[in-house]
């Protein structure tokens, strides 16, 4: 589709997102798998229910707009997918690996942000206003889940041995490659 119009615009990105919570709906469930923390692993089921909501919404967005809810390959969504799947392979300590997931997780809420964003912004400009509202929804939804592995992420560094926050604050490499002192 050759995008000429911000309705073309607005199309193309409710379907790049509509990929990007598919996608998601097969790759939390991994995620889940891999925590080892209780909390993190009822963060990820939890938002699974809702990222298949976000993609029944923009399925209603499509049907009251009278297209077919199609995807568009998300291939930011795909890398961010494939670096998360790489986590859940490396063998670590289990509190660094639900660091990591949740590192991963966040920059997949960060894209969704930006992305529901600005369809809604998009929606609300061509006076989409039923759709401006569900995207709302889904981007304060995006927000609080940023918001819960803010704060689990917060929990599990408070729960790393001592011993490994100082070994970590010692030793930071530099762009060039070698280490410095970081107190």
């Amino acid at each position: 589709m050759k995008v000429e119009s911000l309705h073309d615009l607005y199309v193309e990105q409710l379907k790049d997102l509509y990929n990007a919570e598919q996608q998601l709906i097969k790759a939390i469930p991994k995620m889940a798998k891999a925590a080892s923390s209780e909390e993190l692993k009822a963060a990820f089921e939890d938002h699974l229910g809702k990222t298949r909501q976000h993609a029944q919404r923009i399925e209603t967005i499509f049907e009251q707009m009278g297209e077919k809810a199609q995807g568009k390959k998300c291939k930011a969504m795909e890398g961010l997918v494939e670096e998360g799947g790489e986590v859940i392979k490396e063998d670590m300590k289990d509190s660094i690996k639900d660091a990591a997931l949740i590192a991963a997780a966040q920059r997949v809420e960060h894209y969704e942000i930006a992305g529901y964003g600005c369809v809604r912004a998009y929606a609300t400009k061509l006076g989409e206003e039923d759709a401006a509202t569900l995207l709302s929804q889904t981007l304060d939804e995006e927000k609080e889940a940023d918001e819960t592995l803010n704060g689990i992420a917060e929990e599990l560094n408070l729960e790393m041995p001592q011993e490994s926050v100082r070994a970590e604050q010692r030793t930071v490499k530099t762009s060039r490659g070698r280490t410095k002192s970081a107190a």
